[in-house]
């Protein structure tokens, strides 16, 4: 059988120089991310679209990362990382591309899908090239706190970029990106070693399974997406039709001979408990972040550059992360930093809900420098516990399910708190003070799980009992 490289093979230089450039790519999704969130009012203006045209923007993008990350996880897998990494990145160039040339809202809507899509298969593939690429252990963990850092550094850094091209024009959001990932491509072409085609012989791609989760997953982020704009039936019959499809995907996998997804995978405490502290996570910090924006755009009138300006200091995760996480997380392990970071972010929530109307600065501050912290300390280590111990053929499939997690719980945090920031009085100071304390309850249940978590791991390691089933296939069951 053919196998990729091991982690260990290669001069360091060449190994970090690939890092480099992966890193550049997961910089790149950020900042797309981030510029399109300060652009939209121009983007409006200038192509006459309502306001749920507009959020079709986002959404669409949503739609195509959310429910297509597990099958892109799965491609890097059977086809090979490089080959998905360089395909997908060259998809999401064109297709960012042809979003600055929209004239019209349905192509630039179409564009969003699309490059969403490629962003499914572009991400996992990349994030399984840097989790192939290094040996497990201290090793892999600094390159994974390098990594999640520049993609925190990526919004970041968006979110001031986004606001200096849109005051040029809007369209420089979208043609900035292809720019940037031309030149990530010609370098990804050049460092990233060519891999040996991966041996599928007896292998065969689970179509059922892919189409099954696929439409869940998507009916499933659009029921969230949508729940503040539609009625509640036809959320609940959305979601309960995703729901349905996804525990038809469940039989499935349970009958495949080369299932999608193995569910033995999901057997394992620690990945279960990372993707869900991680669902919870980003839902409180992308909820927290946009009524954040709102709150100082829309109530207090702040222009896009000086909102932008405002939200740099959540930056400094993108200093910390490979800086001093790696020192924390030698010392205390994985675990005890995620909690560290959870109970941050939840005094950063806290200390937000008595907003007020003619805050300062200063007041503000605290909160947004401590998001910022909060993010350096979780972020990193909730990417290594998600994919430590996962075997080498199944890596892509484990970077799927955490950044399913993460964007399910960035559709799920936007919504809770538009829907709950509507019913207290949208605009009005009590709606934001309401849909804060979204955020504050979900990433206290974060700081729950990750508790259980560490109680859990102790109680299985004084018992002398390893946790959740062995990582390689087992012999007598798939499940």
């Amino acid at each position: 059988m053919v196998t990729t490289p091991r982690a260990t093979a290669g001069p360091d230089a060449r190994r970090w120089g690939v890092l480099l450039v992966l890193c550049g790519a997961i910089f790149l999704e950020g900042i797309d991310i981030a510029m399109l969130n300060v652009a939209l009012p121009s983007i409006r203006s200038d192509l006459g679209m309502s306001t749920g045209e507009l959020q079709w923007v986002m959404s669409a993008y949503v739609l195509g990362y959310g429910g297509f990350m597990l099958l892109g996880g799965r491609a890097a897998d059977l086809f090979g990382r490089r080959r998905m990494f360089v395909l997908w990145l060259t998809v999401f160039l064109l297709f960012s591309g042809l979003g600055g040339l929209a004239g019209e809202g349905w192509t630039l809507i179409l564009a969003r899908f699309v490059t969403g899509v490629a962003a499914a298969f572009m991400t996992p593939a990349g994030l399984s090239l840097v989790t192939t690429g290094f040996a497990e252990g201290p090793e892999r963990d600094k390159a994974l706190l390098v990594y999640s850092g520049t993609a925190a550094g990526g919004f970041t850094v968006g979110l001031v970029a986004g606001g200096l091209l849109t005051a040029v024009h809007w369209r420089w959001v979208f043609f900035a990106p292809v720019l940037l990932a031309a030149v990530i491509l010609a370098a990804a072409v050049v460092c990233v070693p060519r891999q040996a085609r991966p041996e599928r012989s007896g292998r065969r791609v689970d179509t059922a399974g892919a189409l099954t989760v696929t439409a869940a997953l998507v009916l499933i982020v659009l029921g969230v997406e949508r729940a503040a704009h539609t009625g509640a039936a036809v959320t609940a019959g959305t979601l309960l039709a995703g729901l349905a499809l996804l525990g038809v995907f469940v039989l499935i996998e349970r009958r495949s001979p080369e299932p999608l997804v193995r569910l033995g995978l999901l057997r394992s405490g620690p990945l279960v408990r990372a993707n869900l502290m991680a669902l919870l996570f980003a839902a409180a910090f992308f909820g927290f972040q946009f009524l954040v924006v709102l709150y100082l755009q829309e109530l207090r009138g702040w222009s896009t550059l000086r909102t932008s300006l405002a939200m740099l200091v959540a930056g400094i995760d993108a200093v910390l992360s490979p800086t001093l996480t790696p020192r924390l997380v030698r010392r205390f392990g994985n675990a005890r930093v995620i909690t560290g970071g959870l109970l941050l972010a939840a005094l950063a929530y806290g200390l937000f809900l008595p907003v007020g109307a003619d805050w300062t600065y200063a007041a503000m501050f605290p909160s947004l420098l401590l998001v910022g912290l909060a993010f350096s300390l979780a972020y990193g280590p909730l990417t290594i516990t998600a994919t430590e111990g996962v075997a080498e053929d199944e890596q892509g499939v484990a970077g799927g399910l955490l950044y399913t997690a993460f964007q399910f719980g960035a559709a799920l945090g936007l919504s809770a708190v538009t829907a709950v920031a509507a019913h207290a009085g949208a605009g009005r100071l009590a709606g934001y003070r309401a849909g804060l304390l979204v955020p504050f309850a979900a990433v206290l249940v974060a700081v729950a799980v990750s508790v259980l978590g560490t109680r859990s791991r102790r109680a299985t390691v004084s018992a002398g009992e390893p946790e959740g089933e062995p990582t390689g296939k087992p012999d007598a069951s798939r499940v």
